[in-house]
């Protein structure tokens, strides 16, 4: 029943085969790998990477998915964060999330 809907989100958010190295569309994407990410460690590696400043590492994560499944990748990251810590802390998750952000209590 499901097996149509599971090809088409693989298809939408499964890794690139493709795309532009210097950002200029239609030139060839250079691999230096075979296996596949999927988007939940792809953008694992990319948030750990920002929070490091490593830009390497996010060239590369960023490179693993299309920019839409990485950023639904990173929103549902920072979503089971804050309900991790919102757990922990034993407050609400927007409290967590606009304490993270340096945001003044609503």
């Amino acid at each position: 029943m499901f097996d149509g809907a599971w090809d088409r989100l693989r298809k939408l958010f499964g890794p690139r085969t493709g795309g532009a190295v210097d950002g200029t569309a239609g030139a060839p994407r250079a691999r230096r790998e075979t296996r596949q990410h999927n988007i939940f460690e792809a953008a694992a590696v990319y948030v750990s990477a920002c929070a490091e400043d490593d830009e390497r590492r996010i060239e590369e994560a960023a490179g693993w998915v299309s920019p839409e499944a990485l950023s639904f990748g990173v929103n549902e990251l920072a979503c089971r964060a804050v309900i991790a810590l919102a757990r922990e802390r034993g407050e609400s998750p927007q409290s967590v999330a606009r304490t993270l952000l340096g945001l003044p209590a609503a």
